[in-house]
């Protein structure tokens, strides 16, 4: 019993002793880098301020040599865009220069294509120009351009449409940088309002 009694009393107070600070370190150093046990350090989601501000589409737009067309205003009973959260939905845009209609007719009958690609370069302007107004003038809110929607008014034998609607993902790509690269759905249709020769809409990503 005595030796028993002995050895109980020898466990504890090893068992009672500091263990080595050493050995169960809280955390691990490799290098001079420190790897916290709590968990890994994740890397925020979110563009600075900053960054954001780096690029300027309207310093960009100034040297491209492009001026931009008044804010059409909406033809019928609805509203040219609506801010949703931090997305400006931006509604079908026509060929529109200052309140006069540029480009009518059908592809390839009425207009080239080079020429309808230019119809639809200028219902990206006026996208832009309606961004710009959502944005409350400044174009550095400008996150993505998400994407277009782009309608060519074309013969039933025409089948390039997306060579058309590239008049507007061109300049998207122009102004915005990589911020302007889109999803695109491109559709030829038997007819447009007003009979213009292409209409393209757009949702656009925007800071707070």
């Amino acid at each position: 019993m005595y030796t028993m009694k002995s050895c109980l009393l020898t466990l504890a107070v090893a068992l009672s002793a500091p263990r080595s600070t050493a050995a169960f370190s809280p955390s691990l150093t490799l290098g001079s880098s420190r790897l916290p046990t709590g968990g890994v350090q994740r890397r925020s989601m979110h563009t600075s301020p900053a960054l954001r501000m780096s690029y300027d589409p309207d310093a960009r737009i100034k040297e491209l040599g492009i001026d931009l067309p008044k804010v059409a205003a909406a033809a019928a009973n609805y509203v040219p865009y609506i801010v949703s959260g931090n997305y400006v939905y931006v509604a079908g845009q026509i060929p529109v220069l200052n309140g006069e209609i540029q480009f009518k007719g059908t592809v390839p009958k009425d207009k080239t294509m080079d020429i309808a690609y230019q119809s639809a370069r200028l219902c990206g302007l006026n996208i832009i120009a309606q961004v710009k107004d959502a944005c409350g003038g400044d174009l550095k809110r400008v996150k993505k351009v998400v994407k277009l929607v782009g309608f060519v008014n074309s013969e039933d034998t025409f089948t390039d449409q997306p060579k058309v609607i590239n008049g507007a993902s061109d300049l998207m790509v122009e102004v915005f940088g990589d911020a302007g690269r889109h999803a695109r759905s491109a559709v030829g249709v038997n007819v447009l309002p007003l009979g213009v020769t292409t209409e393209v809409e757009a949702i656009v990503e925007i800071f707070p």
